[in-house]
């Protein structure tokens, strides 16, 4: 479907990677942070999501200009079929 309107397949699978690795941070499924729990329980969930939430913007940013900027997404693979 993706193909048939035209998107790049490469670029397409670049966002859903970084969709679901930012599913990994942002709750409510944030497993990361469940992970990290388990690691240092003394640390609470509260802070370990304050720490994650500079990633996800990070994460989002950079899903925000490869949308706009779909070339950083294709320009390597692109110069690796020659």
């Amino acid at each position: 479907m993706v193909r048939e309107l035209g998107y790049n397949l490469t670029w397409f699978c670049t966002l859903v990677a970084v969709t679901l690795q930012t599913a990994w941070l942002s709750p409510p499924v944030a497993l990361s942070a469940y992970f990290l729990k388990g690691v240092v329980p003394q640390w609470s969930l509260k802070e370990i999501y304050a720490g994650m939430m500079q990633f996800m913007m990070l994460q989002v940013t950079g899903m925000a200009i490869v949308m706009v900027f779909p070339g950083l997404a294709t320009w390597l693979p692109i110069a690796l079929r020659v």
